[in-house]
């Protein structure tokens, strides 16, 4: 019965001078009573499989068997590999030939950081095949929740060859999601919005979850069993950050109620799987595939739900989760035994975490920069409301808003401040004589003459009409008056012409006064300035007269 049976398995021939043998046909037994041992199994009939398979959640121990028949002339000595053995409790290998058991290996992968047969994660059994015999071999494989396995075969050479390579892949991906964490903790620093945050975590999530199940963790670190296996829990906080960061970055609380409860549930439903697997991480892993799928069903339908409510960022987020739905519905079906194991089913977790990663980080910069054009628009809106249209000066409402700011600066520093009034003479005539159109571009020249020839930290207003007023911080009633000549002079040198080549000139009268900040008001010294300008109008116009000790000093 025993001969029939290793008679009727398949064989590979390896009689090439070459063996690299990677997609071969094997044959599994799945274990339920996880107790038999080797005598008992290989008398249990197998069913064929690939050499790279996945057999779900309901073979938690599973026995693979493959034959090696050597027709060559001379003895071969090949390798086993095993290079998913980094993420299985418990590895068994037994070595058959003419029905007698000539070897065996036994890994526990609490215990393998320093096994002679783990390499970086993988398991890789030496053995051999005289010429013009059959070795078989059994592989007992204990898994903590979904059966996903892959055998290889090897010569010497080939052997060094894939222990020396691979994961480059997964290093790429991993370092795309580190980078993003990098860029995004920039982001958190420059706004500080929580769904920056939650971004962080979730691809930290992601990226854990993507070095632990590639095993880029086991083949950087040597790491495996119990205690890295509970890493595993980052398959359930991914979602969970996601959740969050939709509820923030669409604000569904406030203003999408009824989304909002269904991402709720979602979220409780995993925040209970979570809690369960701190205390039995295999078991919550069991249900996961089938969590992951519902959690794709309530937040692609959430989305779709938003999208038709007109929300500027979900068409976006669609985008992403679409990628991500896709590859993971291929990943779902994959560990669940329900398709052929395939690069893009096996990496679909991966590759449809970073695809949407990359589209939440353009979610997020282009939140920001609608925030930024809301912010340009309300300071746009804001200066507006402090300037003077025409002229662009500001408006005398800021500038007794802001004067009150320098008063108290110049009481706590000791510094000087001064004011300037200024005024057009006789611009009613130029108004009446030429029209206002005139008279505008007038006021926009003697604006312009203003800020050239004051400081840049002085405040400049318009007051009202031609009425114009200075407040000059840290500059005395001689520096002041300075200013003022310079004005003065200024503007009785510019000119400005009207249809038919007339060229009019204006002038201006400008009163001075020094704020005394420890006793009065900017507007007492607004008026005290504004005596002043209405004594150099008195004197003929065109000169700066100074408001000093109770008595007025002209400038001519």
């Amino acid at each position: 019965m025993v001969s029939i049976v290793v008679h009727a398995m398949p064989t590979l021939d390896i009689a090439q001078a070459e063996v690299r043998l990677t997609d071969f046909t094997v044959e599994y037994f799945t274990d339920d009573s996880r107790s038999l041992d080797f005598s008992s199994v290989r008398q249990q009939p197998f069913q064929p499989t690939t050499s790279t398979t996945t057999l779900g959640t309901k073979a938690t121990v599973t026995w693979y068997r493959v034959a090696v028949f050597n027709a060559a002339e001379q003895e071969r000595e090949l390798f086993l590999h095993l290079p998913k053995a980094y993420h299985v409790r418990a590895i068994d290998i037994y070595e058959e030939r003419s029905h007698t058991l000539i070897d065996r290996a036994s890994i526990d992968l609490n215990n393998a950081s320093d096994a002679p047969l783990m390499y970086q994660g993988t398991v890789v059994y030496p053995f051999r095949v005289p010429s013009g015999e059959t070795t078989v071999l059994y592989v007992r494989s204990h898994v903590y929740s979904h059966q996903w396995f892959s055998l290889e075969i090897f010569d010497d050479e080939h052997s060094r060859r894939a222990l020396v390579g691979g994961h480059l892949d997964i290093a790429l991906l991993v370092g795309m999601m580190i980078a993003l964490v990098f860029y995004n903790g920039l982001l958190y620093f420059a706004t500080s919005k929580k769904e920056n945050i939650l971004y962080s975590l979730y691809l930290i999530s992601g990226l854990v979850w993507i070095a632990l199940s590639y095993g880029l963790i086991a083949k950087s670190f040597s790491a495996y069993g119990d205690s890295v296996f509970i890493l595993n829990l980052s398959l359930i906080t991914m979602p969970v950050f996601l959740l969050l960061f939709m509820m923030a970055i669409f604000e569904t609380r406030q203003h999408y109620p009824t989304e909002h409860r269904f991402l709720q549930v979602m979220l409780a439903l995993l925040a209970v799987t979570f809690a369960y697997g701190i205390f039995d991480i295999s078991a919550a892993l069991k249900p996961a595939s089938s969590l992951a799928a519902l959690m794709m069903v309530v937040t692609f339908s959430v989305s779709i739900s938003l999208f038709r409510k007109g929300h500027p960022l979900v068409k976006f987020f669609l985008v992403g989760h679409t990628f991500f739905v896709v590859f993971n519905g291929f990943a779902v079906l994959y560990y669940k035994g329900l398709i052929e194991p395939g690069y893009i089913s096996s990496h679909g977790v991966g590759i449809g975490i970073v695809l949407e990663a990359l589209t939440l980080a353009f979610i997020i910069s282009y939140r920001i920069k609608i925030l930024e054009d809301v912010r340009s628009r309300q300071d746009e809106l804001k200066k507006q409301a402090a300037t003077d249209p025409l002229t662009r000066l500001y408006n005398r409402r800021y500038f007794m808003a802001e004067a009150g700011y320098l008063l108290e600066k110049a009481k706590s520093t000791g510094e000087p401040l001064s004011v300037i009034a200024v005024d057009v003479d006789f611009f009613k005539a130029v108004n009446d004589t030429h029209g206002h159109s005139i008279g505008d571009q007038v006021l926009t020249k003697i604006s312009a003459i203003f800020k050239k020839h004051s400081r840049s930290r002085d405040l400049v207003a318009r007051f009202g009409g031609e009425e114009f007023v200075l407040l000059l911080p840290d500059a005395d009633l001689a520096e002041a008056r300075r200013c003022a000549e310079r004005i003065r002079e200024a503007v009785a040198g510019e000119t400005v012409v009207v249809e038919g080549g007339e060229v009019i000139q204006v002038t201006v009268s400008l009163g001075i006064a020094e704020v005394n900040a420890l006793v009065e008001s900017v507007e007492c010294a607004v008026d005290r300035a504004d005596k002043a300008l209405y004594k150099a109008k008195e004197q003929g116009r065109n000169r700066v007269c100074c408001y000093q000790s109770d008595a007025l000093t002209i400038t001519t």
